[in-house]
């Protein structure tokens, strides 16, 4: 007998576990593996359901709330967390899904109130909703600049003073920011060839296209889940964005070098370059705990790679052993994560100006440890996915103070084509990617040891 999903509760504590602090994919797919450990599976209908109620609210976050704020006695900063969520994702439906009936949004928050307990405040809640649907075309937006854009994109007002800053470009950033993207695939050349990924995508009716800076590289659409697809079982195709890839491209390993990456998980740059290496040399994978060192080997069973050994290794603490051993040293560091709000909405709802100047310390610690790895010759290839200027170009200039020497990249070489996307931009040969087209907000560098 089929299990019944109310799909409303589970949204609800998607949105509870991302508030209590964790990254929304990992609330995600946790919820889904608890869910199908107890025999709970979500059909294709319900699983989109969930998916796009999930995203948009923490996409839409700052202007659901300022909804919300106009129409209730009660600003959503002082709500309690059910309350606030419950109203947040209900307003979400009736303002950005038609195809749900008004009357099934307000009926089913009440029912959730009721069932967590908090039945003195469903007429609460039934009454902020019914005045929303009321008044909706009548809700007054700021016409004034940052916060007109701060609610438009649901994007904090400092977030966007900070891109205007740096780069002047705020509404193409934004746009890029809240594109929906395509599934981004590399195809695990080993295993199989592009062609015959491209036939059988194509055969199972999913949507798919190649990108045009990288043959390995699809985009899918059109799909279930990638564990309903056989080529992903096998090992066949891996998830990561083109931003990513160019990682390993620009690192270019040499037959049987051996490479640290010192934050590897989920392990998408360690193996891509694992497999630059045709099964030579050796990819050192090492990352802070158990739980992300699982992912990197998971990956690696999936796509069989014999050349990478995981381990756990505090980036910020001297490993002596590999002290001028590493022919490259990877060292994509923990960052703001600015680049990739497309795929991770939450990020602008969690991250503040001050934790900025934080990271940029952690991320000086880390290099001054890693850098020492590097052999005579040796490269580090220092990236983020992040587009903020302190992060990146600022940190790679300090970087030269380490005693390595900063490389210009020709992409357009590395890539073989004639003119680069608009959205990638290159300065004094250091390669800052916006958000745009499918692609994720990046930065890469690339330094030598003399």
């Amino acid at each position: 007998m089929e299990n019944k999903v109310n799909t409303r509760n589970v949204i609800l504590d998607l949105l509870l576990d991302v508030e209590k602090g964790k990254m929304s994919h990992v609330a995600f797919n946790d919820k889904i593996n608890r869910m199908m450990s107890n025999g709970i599976f979500l059909v294709k209908q319900d699983r989109a359901f969930v998916t796009r109620v999930f995203q948009g609210t923490l996409e839409k976050q700052i202007e659901l709330d300022y909804i919300i704020n106009q129409f209730s006695n009660i600003k959503t900063s002082k709500m309690k967390p059910v309350i606030r969520n419950v109203l947040r994702m209900s307003v979400y439906q009736l303002k950005y899904m038609d195809s749900v009936p008004e009357r099934a949004v307000v009926s089913e928050a009440v029912k959730i109130v009721q069932k967590r307990k908090f039945v003195h405040l469903k007429g609460f809640v039934n009454g902020v909703l019914r005045t929303i649907i009321r008044e909706m075309d009548n809700i007054q937006y700021p016409t004034e600049y940052p916060e007109n854009l701060s609610i438009e994109y649901s994007v904090p007002v400092w977030m966007i003073e900070l891109f205007d800053e740096q780069y002047g470009s705020v509404k193409g950033i934004l746009d890029g920011l809240n594109e929906s993207h395509e599934t981004t695939i590399r195809v695990n050349t080993s295993k199989a060839s592009v062609e015959d990924v491209i036939n059988f995508l194509e055969y199972n009716n999913v949507k798919v296209r190649k990108s045009d800076l990288v043959d390995e590289v699809l985009y899918i659409s059109n799909y279930d889940t990638l564990d309903s697809l056989n080529i992903f079982k096998a090992g066949m195709v891996t998830v990561q964005n083109i931003s990513s890839v160019l990682v390993g491209l620009i690192a270019n390993p040499q037959t049987d070098d051996y490479v640290v990456d010192v934050c590897a998980a989920p392990g998408g740059k360690a193996l891509h370059i694992a497999e630059l290496l045709n099964g030579t040399g050796a990819v050192d994978a090492r990352d802070l705990s158990e739980s992300k060192t699982k992912l990197i080997k998971q990956n690696i069973k999936r796509l069989d790679y014999k050349n990478v050994k995981v381990s756990e290794h505090d980036a910020k603490q001297l490993d002596e052993s590999i002290i001028e051993k590493a022919d490259i040293v990877i060292a994509d560091l923990p960052c703001s994560g600015l680049g990739v709000i497309a795929n991770k909405s939450d990020i602008k709802n969690k991250m503040t100006k001050e934790q900025l100047t934080d990271l940029q310390s952690l991320q000086r610690e880390i290099l001054e440890t890693v850098s020492k790895y590097v052999k005579k010759g040796g490269k580090l290839i220092y990236s983020t996915c992040t587009i903020n200027k302190d992060e990146n170009e600022v940190n790679a200039r300090w970087i030269e103070e380490l005693g390595l020497k900063k490389q210009d990249i020709d992409l357009k070489q590395i890539l073989d084509v004639k003119e680069l996307p608009s959205n990638i931009k290159e300065t004094d040969g250091m390669i800052q990617i916006l958000p745009s087209g499918n692609m994720d907000g990046f930065f890469v560098s690339e330094f030598v040891k003399e």
